[in-house]
């Protein structure tokens, strides 16, 4: 046993990168404020990183599901996704100096009018909006990124913010797999 421990381990001192080659090698931060900005966008969006990003915490569920809550006035998932796209979309149009449609001022709005008949479709623009944000992140210049750095910062964490809410509805509700990232 002593003679195979010591050759294990005359071997990883041999070549290090033995093991090392399996792992892959942890990937910088960004070192840009566009860079940074995207990160935070994609983290909410679609690359799984601290935490579930949103494309995976809306997969999977019917429309029943989506429309379901806990009857203590928490929101379903399908209000909260409802909200996000209203969001992503408004401020979005904004980034981008473009005519913002007219609203009422009631948050409540952007959660209930919510249908389980949208769902589909609503998941579908969730990831649409999501990927015009990126896009648009992209192609700013630098003066336009400064200019809107705090609110495409606001948009992450406030996507942050409800994908948590939405995987813990998921949870409370059973509909949540957690090897998909939140045991």
């Amino acid at each position: 046993m002593k003679r195979i421990v010591f050759i294990l381990a005359l071997t990883l001192c041999l070549h290090p990168h033995a093991v090392s080659a399996q792992t892959p090698a942890p990937k910088p931060p960004p070192s840009t404020l566009k860079g940074v900005l995207l990160e935070q966008l994609h983290t909410t969006h679609d690359v799984k990183d601290w935490f579930v990003p949103g494309n995976i915490a809306v997969e999977g569920l019917t429309a029943e599901q989506a429309r379901w809550t806990d009857g203590k006035g928490n929101h379903s998932v399908g209000q909260l996704t409802y909200h996000l796209v209203f969001w992503n979309k408004e401020m979005l149009a904004k980034f981008k100096d473009e005519k913002v449609k007219t609203f009422s001022g009631n948050n409540d709005e952007t959660f209930n009018n919510f249908n389980a008949e949208q769902w589909s479709a609503l998941v579908k623009e969730f990831n649409q909006g999501m990927t015009d944000w990126e896009k648009a992140v992209e192609a700013a210049d630098d003066k336009t990124l400064a200019k809107g750095a705090s609110l495409i910062a606001h948009i992450g964490t406030h996507n942050a913010y409800h994908i948590g809410q939405i995987i813990f509805v998921r949870k409370e509700q059973g509909s949540w797999n957690p090897e998909k990232g939140v045991k």
